[in-house]
């Protein structure tokens, strides 16, 4: 088995409003110093071992990120 840890996060520019919320959340806590929230989506993928990266991009290409306004990254998990 191949497993994969995919980080989606929206394009720079693009607005994020659950961070906007939780930034704000977080001020109103007296949380100030914190300049700024993002908020993505984790997905862990886990494969048979004919896959490959190029088959994981397709996945997020097509269906699990939306590359139009958000950017991922894909890190294979090793074996340990």
């Amino acid at each position: 088995m191949k497993d994969f840890n995919i980080y989606v996060t929206a394009k720079a520019g693009i607005f994020d409003p659950a961070g906007a919320q939780a930034e704000g959340a977080l001020h109103n806590l007296d949380l100030k110093m914190i300049e700024q929230v993002k908020i993505g989506k984790f997905i862990q993928l886990r494969c048979d071992d004919s896959t490959s990266l190029d088959n994981v991009r397709q996945a997020c290409d097509k269906l699990l990120a939306n590359p139009v306004i958000e950017d991922y990254r894909i890190e294979p998990v090793s074996e340990d």
